[in-house]
C-alpha cells in the first residue's frame, strides 16, 4: 500500500509555446480570481467522519466535497509519479505534461479545501492505495492517468446538474474544461493516435462527453481509495 505525501512545491521549467505543453499551461483556472464563496449553504449538512468512514454531506457542500475527493485522488497519483522521478522512458515532453498535470490537480485540490473550509467542514485527507500501479512502467502510469482523467471529466459532467448555486456551476465548468484538456493530452501521448483525444470511448454519437453519476464514479475510484466514502446525502 502506498500513501504518498503531496508535493509542496515544484519548479516549473520554461515551456515550448508550440507544443502540447503550452496547451496545458494556457488552460489555467485562475482559481484565486474565481472568488468562490460558499454562500447559501446554511441548510447543507456537514460531512460526518465515523469509524474512519467519510460521509460527504448534503447539498452543494456535499457535491463540492465529492469533487474534492476526486481531486485528492488525482493529486496523490501525480505526486507519486513525480516523487519517483517519472518512469524510466519518459521523454522531456511527457515529463513536462505530467509536471503540469500535478500542479493543476494540486491547485484544484487546495482550492476546494479552502473554499469548503471557509463555511463548512471539508473531508479529511483520504487514504489511497496505488499498489496496483507500476510507477516505473510508462504503460502503467499513462493508462492510470488516462483512467483518472477520463473519470474526472465524466464525474464533473454528471455532478453539474446536482449543484443549486449557479456560481458553483461556473467554477465547476472551468475545472472540467481543464480536466478535459488533461484527458486529451494524456490520451494523445498514451496512444500516439491523432484521434484518441475524442474517440468513441469518451464522445458519443451526439458529440457529447461521457457523464457518470457519483455512485458510478465512486465505485470505479474505490479500487484506489481505501477510505470508505458515503455519498448517500448527495442530491439525486
Amino acid at each position: 500500500m502506498q500513501t504518498p505525501k503531496f508535493l509542496s512545491s515544484r519548479v516549473v521549467a520554461d515551456r515550448d509555446p508550440s507544443s502540447r505543453r503550452r496547451f496545458l499551461r494556457t488552460s489555467g483556472l485562475g482559481l484565486a480570481a474565481a472568488g468562490l464563496l460558499l454562500t447559501g449553504c446554511e441548510d447543507d449538512d456537514d460531512p460526518v467522519i465515523m469509524n474512519n468512514s467519510v460521509n460527504l454531506g448534503s447539498g452543494d457542500v456535499g457535491v463540492l466535497n465529492y469533487a474534492f475527493a476526486l481531486e485528492q485522488l488525482e493529486a496523490a497519483f501525480y505526486a507519486q509519479v513525480l516523487q519517483g522521478d517519472y518512469y524510466a522512458s519518459a521523454t522531456a515532453e511527457e515529463k513536462q505534461i505530467l509536471l503540469d498535470l500535478e500542479a493543476h490537480e494540486r491547485a484544484h485540490m487546495d482550492f476546494f479545501e479552502a473554499a469548503i473550509s471557509s463555511v463548512a467542514t471539508a473531508i479529511p485527507a483520504l487514504e489511497v492505495d496505488f499498489s496496483s500501479i507500476d510507477f516505473n512502467s510508462r504503460t502503467s502510469v499513462l493508462n492510470t492517468a488516462q483512467t483518472f482523467e477520463d473519470l474526472g471529466v465524466s464525474a464533473y459532467n454528471g455532478a453539474g446538474r446536482l449543484l443549486q448555486n449557479p456560481d458553483f456551476l461556473v467554477v465547476a465548468g472551468k475545472i472540467v474544461s481543464v480536466e478535459a484538456r488533461h484527458a486529451a493530452a494524456i490520451r494523445s501521448i498514451n496512444s500516439g493516435s491523432p484521434t484518441a483525444f475524442a474517440n468513441s470511448e469518451v464522445v458519443d454519437a451526439n458529440g457529447l462527453d461521457v457523464s457518470r453519476t457519483p455512485a458510478q464514479v465512486l465505485s470505479m475510484a474505490s479500487a484506489f481509495i481505501i477510505t470508505p466514502i458515503d455519498a448517500s446525502g448527495l442530491p439525486q
